[in-house]
C-alpha cells in the first residue's frame, strides 16, 4: 500500500509553491482547516460552500469541488487529522488580478493539535486581546490568507493558564477569539456576534445556529462586553476542537450549562472535540 504524500500542489506531490504565488506576496487567495475522522470530513459540505463563496467574493476560479474531495482523501490516507485547503490565485505580480496566472489549490495533510481535556470539558480561560479588528466588509466572513490580526492578537500572551483572547473591533463590540466563533446564552436566547464588518464566519459555527435554531431561539447581533458580564452561558467553538466552554474572563466566571453540553454534543457526535460536562447539582 503506497504512502499517502504530505502535500500536493495542483494535484502533484510537492512541499513548496512557486516564490511569485500571490498568496505568499499579498495573502490574495482562500483556506480551510478540515478535521478528518477516519479519513472522512464530518463537516465537509460547511468547508466546500464556505470556499465557493469566499471565491465568489475574490473573484478567484472554484476548482471542482470533486477535485478537492479526492485530493482531501488522498493525503489524510484514512487517517485522524486535518487537512488544509489553499486556494491562490496564483503566480504574478503585481496588484492587477488579471496578472495572475491561477488558479493555485494546495492541499496538505497536519497532525490534529494536543487537546486539553480538562479545559474542553470544563472550561477555558480568556482574556481580552488589546488588538481591535478592523472593520472591512469586503472582507468580513472570509477565512482569506491575511491572518496578521489572528497572529498579532495571538502574540499578546505567553500564559499557558490563558487558553484563547477575545477580540473586539474598533468601535468596541465583540467579534470572536482568535482561532474561535463566540457563542452566549442569556435566559434562554442564544447570540452569537454578527460578522458583517469583520471576523471570520466558521463552519462550526454555522453548523451549530442550524442545529440551535431547531430548539431555541437564535440571535446573531452585535455583541458587547456587558452582554457577555450578564450572560448565563459563554463558549467558543471552531471546526477542529468543536464546542468549548468558557469559565473565566476578565474576573467574570461562568459554568457549562445545558445549552453548550447539547451543542457540545452534536459536534463531539461527529468526532470533533469533546462534550462539556456540567457541573454536578449541590443536593
Amino acid at each position: 500500500m503506497s504512502r499517502a504524500p504530505a502535500a500536493l500542489v495542483d494535484g502533484r506531490p510537492a512541499r513548496a509553491v512557486a516564490a511569485d504565488d500571490r498568496g505568499l506576496a499579498y495573502g490574495d487567495g482562500l483556506f480551510e482547516t478540515i478535521r478528518f475522522v477516519s479519513g472522512v470530513a464530518p463537516l465537509w459540505a460547511g468547508h466546500m460552500a464556505r470556499l465557493a463563496r469566499g471565491a465568489r467574493r475574490l473573484g478567484l476560479s472554484m476548482p471542482d469541488p470533486g477535485v478537492w474531495a479526492a485530493e482531501a482523501a488522498r493525503v489524510a490516507g484514512g487517517r485522524d487529522c486535518l487537512v488544509k485547503l489553499l486556494l491562490t490565485r496564483g503566480g504574478g505580480r503585481g496588484y492587477a488580478a488579471a496578472a495572475a496566472t491561477g488558479p493555485r489549490r494546495i492541499v496538505l495533510c497536519l497532525p490534529l493539535p494536543a487537546l486539553d481535556v480538562a479545559a474542553c470539558r470544563h472550561g477555558l480561560r480568556l482574556r481580552w486581546c488589546r488588538l481591535r479588528l478592523a472593520r472591512q466588509p469586503a472582507l468580513a466572513g472570509l477565512k482569506h490568507l491575511n491572518r496578521l490580526e489572528q497572529v498579532l492578537a495571538r502574540s499578546e500572551w505567553r500564559d499557558p493558564r490563558i487558553h484563547e483572547g477575545l477580540c473586539m473591533d474598533t468601535d468596541g463590540h465583540v467579534v470572536c477569539a482568535t482561532a474561535a466563533n463566540l457563542f452566549i446564552v442569556r435566559d434562554g436566547v442564544l447570540a452569537t456576534p454578527a460578522l458583517d464588518q469583520c471576523g471570520v464566519a466558521g463552519v462550526a459555527r454555522a453548523f451549530l445556529l442550524a442545529q440551535a435554531r431547531r430548539r431555541w431561539p437564535v440571535e446573531v447581533t452585535v455583541l458587547r462586553p456587558a452582554d457577555l458580564q450578564a450572560a448565563d452561558e459563554v463558549f467558543v467553538c471552531n471546526a477542529v476542537r468543536g464546542v468549548m466552554p468558557v469559565r473565566a474572563l476578565a474576573g467574570w466566571r461562568w459554568r457549562p450549562g445545558p445549552v453548550t453540553a447539547a451543542l457540545g454534543y452534536t459536534l463531539a457526535a461527529r468526532g470533533i472535540g469533546l462534550p462539556p460536562t456540567l457541573p454536578r447539582r449541590d443536593r
